[in-house]
């Protein structure tokens, strides 16, 4: 396995959500709270497109959101 592409960005971001995620996600730094709500979002997608591939052979439904 290959490691990550790691850029240096310079973004323009909401300070108040970004402590809020650091608490949820209870991460130390800012680029921990960010890695960790990018790879949450990831998941997510790969799931719903799981799930949609399933549900055309079944009945699945995904209940939270």
């Amino acid at each position: 396995m290959s490691s990550p592409a790691l850029r240096h960005k310079h973004v323009r971001i909401d300070q108040t959500k970004l402590e809020k995620a650091k608490k949820i996600l209870e991460a130390r730094t800012d680029t921990e709270a960010l890695d960790r709500a990018l790879r949450v979002i990831v998941s997510e997608a790969e799931i719903d497109a799981a799930l949609r591939r399933i549900g055309r052979k079944g009945k699945l439904k995904k209940v939270f959101r």
